[in-house]
């Protein structure tokens, strides 16, 4: 691809006690004034039916302030209050195109602690980041990998996880990478005892991270639940269920980024099957290790990097039985359950691998899509006519 891509550069950082203090307090505004502005559409839509856009939640953020009950909000940047009032209209706009659904008050127990900074609040200079109302320090941040050359940071976003660790993450435009072009092909099916199986017969192990952690987990569940609301020994003991958290969540995005990155490398065409996790979350006995295989960040992760690297990534239907469709003469199977992991077709004999088979059949019916001249790659919630329904 000749034109650049836009990406974000996740660093973590330790602020000073002052910094922290402004940014929690940065967090704070961020999270009221795009609930002001909510609420504020919503009354004008409702009182008057008038539509109020980006403009005039502008303008009544600089009416707020001058208000003795907002005044402190000039205490804080006044960027990441405007871009909280941008990422509502965008939020609008998304609801209304039938992207999202519509948008909501943010929690403050919940919802993501996190600031946006444009060109304008922020000075990227000599490996030195400074933040408007800040500049007399430099952010600590731990440069784990360098910025690409002639990146120029955009937007600066600050974030606060719910393990209490700090993040920046920097989005500029890069060069588009450069991959030669292959000619492998690859069908992968997902799984769980298999974390994906390949058309080739390479499977990828399930590392299990959720697993290996269950028992620490249970450790510090335990701990805070037997602590007393509101005092500091349960924030001490929510922390420790946290930290667990995010190990395990770092852990799989970690396998993730390996995987996908080795799949658009070392393949031109790659084909899935659009799975409808949503669903498959409500089997209560299989609820847990669908959650810890994650196959959404898989398909998230896989997405962008094959349009970066200028592969082919093709979605077959989720209707279309792959694990019950011989891959060698076609026959149709019975329906048969999880636990069955190799069968034998009865019309041509081939004894199969339930995983391998399947993934063999996804790669031939994207290769079918691709004949056929469907889109190759399929948006989240539509599919491309590759095969019958089950």
């Amino acid at each position: 691809m000749a034109k650049g891509v836009e990406r974000g550069y996740r660093y973590r950082f330790y602020p000073t006690p002052a910094q922290a203090q402004l940014l929690t307090r940065t967090f704070g505004c961020v999270r009221l004034v795009y609930n002001l502005g909510l609420q504020a559409r919503r009354d004008a839509w409702q009182q008057h039916q008038e539509t109020l856009g980006y403009g005039a939640t502008s303008s009544l953020l600089t009416e707020w302030k001058k208000t003795p009950e907002f005044e402190f909000l000039n205490e804080v940047s006044c960027v990441p209050l405007q871009q909280t009032l941008r990422h509502l209209d965008t939020a609008y706009t998304r609801f209304f195109a039938g992207k999202a659904r519509f948008p909501r008050l943010k929690s403050k127990k919940r919802s993501r602690r996190s600031a946006e900074f444009t060109s304008s609040a922020f000075t990227f200079r000599d490996g030195e980041l400074r933040l408007a109302k800040l500049m007399d320090t430099p952010l600590a941040v731990v440069w784990s990998r360098p910025l690409p050359d002639g990146v120029v940071p955009k937007t600066v976003t600050v974030s606060q996880d719910r393990a209490g660790r700090w993040f920046v993450s920097l989005r500029g435009e890069v060069p588009a990478a450069v991959a030669a072009a292959v000619t492998a092909m690859v069908g992968i099916d997902a799984g769980i005892n298999r974390l994906l199986t390949l058309s080739d017969g390479d499977p990828v192990d399930n590392p299990r991270h959720e697993s290996r952690e269950r028992a620490a987990l249970a450790r510090a569940q335990q701990e805070l639940a037997r602590k007393e609301k509101g005092s500091r020994n349960r924030e001490k003991a929510r922390l420790k269920v946290a930290r667990v958290h995010a190990r395990i969540a770092d852990r799989r995005r970690d396998v993730w980024h390996q995987v996908t990155t080795r799949l658009v490398r070392d393949n031109q065409v790659l084909v899935i099957e659009d799975l409808a996790v949503a669903n498959m979350l409500k089997n209560g006995r299989l609820a847990r290790a669908i959650s810890d295989a994650s196959w959404g960040m898989f398909r998230t992760l896989l997405e962008y990097k094959a349009e970066e690297y200028g592969r082919t990534l093709i979605v077959v239907p989720r209707w279309y039985p792959s694990t019950r469709l011989c891959s060698v003469c076609g026959v149709r199977a019975d329906k048969m359950d999880l636990s069955v992991r190799a069968w034998a077709c009865a019309g041509c004999g081939t004894q199969h691998d339930r995983d391998v088979n399947a993934a063999r059949n996804i790669l031939a019916a994207g290769l079918a899509v691709t004949a056929c001249g469907a889109d190759r790659r399929p948006q989240r919630g539509t599919t491309s006519r590759a095969g019958s329904r089950r």
